[in-house]
């Protein structure tokens, strides 16, 4: 349907932040520290729907195919129906992570992989 949001891993949250913010002037949606994981998460909007998701992590590491490692962290897909579309998936043998409850949002998402490995995301509409 279309890209839901692209979410970055930062290595240093505030000169990330400023420069999303400050030199690129992407609004804040919302900002969200979440202590347990001693990281931020930080909404962006751009344009009329799309957004960023900054995520900050302690110590994140360099290698690229680690889900919480520094650059991209992965790229979502919006569905209007999760369990068809994992049903899909998995009729075409990709393996599909358990779905999950986004605890900010209470939606509904799930994880797969590309051939190269890369994270992919189903987020629920």
């Amino acid at each position: 349907m279309r890209i839901h949001h692209v979410a970055i891993i930062c290595s240093d949250y505030e000169k990330s932040k400023q420069f999303y913010v400050d030199i690129l002037r992407f609004p804040i949606i919302e900002e969200t520290y979440r202590k347990e994981r001693n990281s931020y998460k930080l909404d962006l909007q751009v344009g009329e729907s799309d957004r960023i998701e900054l995520f900050s992590f302690p110590n994140p590491p360099q290698r690229l195919s680690t889900p919480e490692a520094c650059g991209l962290r992965h790229l979502a897909f919006e569905v209007n129906d999760i369990y068809a579309s994992v049903a899909q998936l998995q009729a075409k043998d990709i393996e599909v992570e358990e779905i999950r409850i986004d605890e900010i949002t209470g939606k509904k998402y799930t994880f797969f992989k590309d051939p190269d490995n890369l994270p992919l995301e189903l987020y629920e509409k």
